[in-house]
């Protein structure tokens, strides 16, 4: 089963995100492009909309927009709450009055906004502050409407007066309610702020202002408390952001050092980083040993050791010795810039559940508003209620109807289970990989890089004569191996120790070795095709070589003039972590498959260690493919891991590509659905287990939206629910389904 949309160079669209808070949930369907086929602008005008929170109210603002001749496109990011028009400037100014007249402000998007605002900050952020004490006001004025009314019920200047308080906590709540909910009847939208602008008027207009006044106060801090706890699952990952240090200390051209703003440090500059301080910048070691703590971008709870060559990446710590690198990507194009981003990014892919939940709502509210208006109409004819019950039930099914926890309880699950993994250091490119990943049968792992180190080591070696001590053996292959730039030379230089014995006459034997003259006599350091052309050859050597190239080793050997002196056996070692996630991906029930393009035998070798039956080698590319094909048609919902570059036709293939090792790496970024930011191939399984908690907080929380309501609408009918008793209901539901999805968050961090 191939994707809908192929994994590579995939980018991840801006438009029709969701993302969570519903200050007008009520069940947005995916829009249509605003122009079909027309040529987007390069430009465009950015915006920032603070009260823009969820899809619907994304979708009232297209609505508003799309008439408009000469804007061309329109770019959401709920993240952000900012909107790109690509058009025309006097189109684009068009655009901006007409979202006004919706209700909503806009503002210009300011040229460096601050941290806070690439996780969202909204208008009600801002009531934490300024607004809570307004709205306590109001629900104080609106008990004093209560008490009044029961205290004394029936004298005229206490209803009077109950009614200027109520007039005064609905003034006091329910203003910005008001004004998006005349316009969205206006436009003939039913939405949250529509259906409390007619219950409160309908309150007030059939005589119950204190119950009018609590349910707009009890309302307007239900929305303050639950976009609150929202903004926590928002913020999550953006909150990364102040990881990074403002200043870098950058080397001048005097050789001085002087602390700058980050983004004024150019790439190939050197800055220097002491101990204790965090990475400003993504770079490369050059001078200095230390050791980085990397748990902000790969997930690893346990320090790395960084020498020079080695990649550091801005937002990590560094902890124990100062060192000096060169700058190797701008701050904006950091590897934690690029891991935020492709998160926001993310949040405005759906999973399957959350586009089922906007799909009912935006049967379910229209319905319900029915059935307001039928028991209003038939209420006493059919169950001899008087006029003002029927009216007052009606009101009372229109505040329980609100769909706000039902929209709510995906989004904010899906971006909190996001939000997690990339705590973790997994980054999950957009709900619905995160909601399949539960749906694995089998898995495809490439053999170098993502089951193996994919850096060749000297693993054994061996004297072959006993001419020659072996401790001198030692430091002549090291002298030779020292002067060439081959990986299998490079790994027996690393793991061997020198002395003073220098090469001369330094020489490449193009596809079979080296040699070197070293105290007076002529060595070779090379493979087995060079000692049989030198005729040294022999059956122990024969028999040493096929037990080594059966291991899946590569081998070379030392030799003189007269005899073969040693062998070295070089190997691609796998990961301390395979073996252990293998098995936890067969006890999962999902089975692993390698397919490597290295021969039969280095895999056989490679896989028996790792804990494998099925091994496949010797393929190239398309054999991958095709191998990705039949391992669906037998299993079913398949993965594939690989670089992102020469596994790319797999990747797109399978239903979850997921790249292994790409911190820093943009192509394995763009070519994977899952990206592991880390080598450890455990954290496969750690997402499929997040997928599956995922999956069950998602219909957790469908069920708590649904069936409060579902109780709440029997007891509205049919017994003496009141208004306010709704909307601590409708307050309730929506508590509950948010802080059940940010359970997954608060998995994250006790890890």
């Amino acid at each position: 089963m191939a994707h809908d949309q192929p994994h590579v160079n995939q980018s991840i669209p801006a438009t029709n995100s969701d993302t969570p808070h519903c200050g007008a949930c009520c069940g947005a369907s995916e829009p249509p492009p605003l122009v079909p086929g027309a040529k987007q602008l390069v430009g465009g005008r950015r915006f920032r909309i603070p009260a823009m929170d969820c899809a619907s109210e994304e979708s009232e603002i297209r609505r508003a927009v799309e008439g408009i001749p000469g804007v061309l496109g329109l770019r959401f990011q709920l993240g952000e709450r900012s909107l790109r028009i690509d058009g025309e400037p006097l189109a684009a100014m068009a655009a901006v009055d007409a979202i006004r007249k919706t209700g909503f402000e806009i503002q210009a998007w300011p040229d460096a906004p601050a941290a806070s605002d690439v996780g969202g900050t909204s208008d009600h952020d801002h009531e934490a502050g300024s607004g809570l004490p307004r709205l306590l006001a109001a629900l104080a004025l609106a008990t004093a409407a209560e008490v009044l009314s029961f205290q004394v019920p029936d004298a005229p200047w206490s209803r009077w007066l109950g009614l200027a308080v109520a007039a005064a906590a609905i003034a006091l709540a329910g203003f910005g309610t008001f004004r998006k909910g005349l316009s969205a009847l206006r436009h003939g939208r039913l939405n949250i702020n529509a259906l409390m602008t007619v219950a409160v008027a309908g309150a007030v207009v059939i005589g119950q202002w204190p119950e009018a006044a609590m349910v707009m106060a009890l309302y307007a801090i239900a929305e303050l408390i639950e976009a609150r706890a929202v903004d926590r699952s928002r913020n999550a990952i953006s909150g990364l952001l102040a990881l990074s240090p403002d200043t870098a200390d950058l080397r001048q051209p005097d050789a001085t050092w002087k602390l700058v703003p980050v983004a004024n440090v150019p790439i190939g500059a050197t800055v220097r980083v002491k101990p204790g301080e965090r990475v400003a910048i993504d770079a490369v070691v050059t001078d200095g040993s230390t050791s980085v703590n990397q748990a902000p971008v790969t997930g690893e709870s346990l320090p790395v050791d960084k020498g020079p060559g080695d990649a550091v990446f801005a937002g990590t710590i560094n902890q124990t010795g100062t060192i000096e690198c060169r700058v190797t990507a701008a701050a904006s194009n950091s590897t934690l810039a690029r891991i935020i981003h492709a998160v926001e990014q993310a949040q405005g892919s759906r999973a399957p559940t959350q586009r089922f939940v906007d799909r009912f709502a935006a049967i379910y509210t229209p319905a319900v508003f029915a059935l307001a208006l039928a028991v209003a109409i038939t209420g006493p004819w059919l169950f001899g209620w008087t006029a003002l019950a029927a009216v007052y039930k009606a009101l009372v099914l229109l505040v329980i109807a609100c769909p706000c926890a039902l929209v709510i309880s995906t989004p904010v699950t899906v971006v909190s289970g996001l939000a997690s993994a990339a705590k973790r250091g997994i980054l999950i490119k957009g709900g619905v990989h995160l909601e399949q990943a539960r749906l694995l049968k089998a898995i495809a792992l490439d053999k170098t890089g993502t089951i193996t180190e994919g850096k060749p080591r000297l693993v054994e070696w061996e004297m072959l004569s006993t001419s020659l001590p072996k401790a001198q053996a030692e430091h002549i292959a090291a002298a030779l191996a020292g002067h060439s730039d081959h990986p299998v030379s490079r790994a027996i230089a690393a793991g061997l120790t020198r002395n003073s014995f220098e090469a001369r006459n330094f020489a490449a034997l193009s596809g079979r070795g080296i040699e070197a003259d070293i105290a007076d006599q002529r060595y070779v350091l090379g493979n087995h095709r060079l000692i049989e052309e030198r005729g040294q050859c022999s059956a122990a050597i024969e028999a040493a070589l096929r037990r080594h190239e059966e291991a899946g080793r590569t081998v070379s050997l030392l030799a003189n003039s007269s005899e073969v002196l040693a062998l070295f056996a070089v190997a691609d070692t796998i990961k301390p972590s395979s073996a252990a996630a293998i098995g936890e991906l067969k006890a999962m029930g999902i089975t692993p498959v390698m397919l490597t393009g290295d021969n039969q035998a280095t895999a056989e070798a490679i896989g028996r260690e790792a804990g494998l039956t099925d091994i496949r080698g010797n393929l190239l590319p398309e054999d991958k493919l095709n191998a990705i094909k039949a391992m669906q048609a037998q299993y079913g919902a398949t993965a594939m891991t690989g670089d992102g570059i020469n596994d790319a036709p797999a990747l797109a293939q399978a239903d979850i590509g997921v790249a292994m090792g790409a911190a820093g790496t943009d192509i394995a970024m763009e070519a994977a659905d899952v990206v592991v930011m880390n080598d450890d191939l455990r954290r496969i399984a750690e997402t499929v287990r997040l997928s599956k908690r995922t999956h069950a907080v998602l219909w957790q929380n469908i069920a708590l939206a649904l069936g409060i309501k579902a109780v709440f609408l029997a007891l509205a009918l049919f017994d003496n629910a009141s208004m306010w008793m709704a909307v601590f209901a409708d307050m309730g539901a929506s508590l509950l389904v948010v802080f059940n999805g940010l359970r997954l968050l608060r998995n994250s961090e006790r890890r």
